[in-house]
């Protein structure tokens, strides 16, 4: 939704829905210049872009045997996508080692401040954020979308759709929405954590999609084909006997 703990601890970086100028019934998530959604990346501290009020989590001096889950609720009129056991299964899937600096997955709530930076996953220190969906799992944004965001959509099974004087919205169902969390954002943010060698915001974009494709899109598809394979051959097997 993102930076690491060790050689940046101060700083947070969330892979943006973007911006909206107001909280109305038909929340803007306006993206802004990077494409697909906007990611950004901010100080926490008076360095960088303002950031809302967050339950931040310190790096732990004692060594943490395992990560928490902390589940806050959604908000009025949103939901989270995921839940505690969903994010476990997921990052089990994952090599031990990639977890070792991460000590607390949050479920956060969203609040009418969160909406000026309107994104769906962060990363601050040993710690990533996962923001709640509106609970339609329906977005609305105040122009068409750009090319890499009509990508991203087909890749996870989200459709566009033209609403007519500028207006478009993003249509998720429920297993779309959960792939698209599960294999990307927080992938993504988990990406970001580990990322100890860039400094720059474009070069930690560029890891943490690069680790969300290799880490998360392609094995969830792989996973997927094979799933469909056994699936052929039990029905052979079946018609056969």
């Amino acid at each position: 939704m993102r930076r690491n703990t060790q050689n940046n601890s101060n700083q947070q970086s969330g892979r943006q829905s973007g911006q909206q100028t107001s909280v109305t019934p038909r929340n803007y998530r306006e993206a802004i210049q990077y494409g697909k959604r906007a990611r950004g990346d901010f100080g926490r501290s008076g360095q960088g872009a303002y950031a809302p009020p967050e339950d931040w989590h310190e790096p732990s001096d004692q060594p943490c045997s395992d990560y928490q889950v902390i589940t806050q609720e959604p908000g009025e009129g949103y939901r989270h996508v995921l839940t505690e056991s969903e994010v476990r299964q997921r990052l089990e899937q994952l090599p031990q080692w990639m977890l070792q600096d991460l000590e607390v997955v949050q479920l956060s709530r969203l609040t009418r401040k969160k909406l000026s930076f309107s994104c769906y996953g962060m990363q601050w220190g040993p710690a990533l954020y996962l923001y709640p969906m509106d609970e339609t799992l329906i977005e609305f944004f105040p122009h068409p979308p750009k090319p890499a965001q009509l990508v991203e959509a087909k890749m996870y099974g989200a459709t566009w759709f033209e609403e007519g004087e500028g207006e478009w919205s993003l249509h998720w169902t429920e297993k779309s929405a959960k792939d698209f969390y599960l294999n990307n954002v927080l992938i993504h943010e988990l990406g970001h954590l580990l990322d100890t060698r860039n400094t720059g915001y474009v070069q930690r974009e560029r890891y943490a999609e690069w680790f969300a494709i290799e880490h998360g899109y392609r094995p969830s598809r792989r996973a997927q084909l094979a799933a469909k394979a056994v699936k052929k051959v039990v029905r052979k097997r079946h018609h056969k006997s």
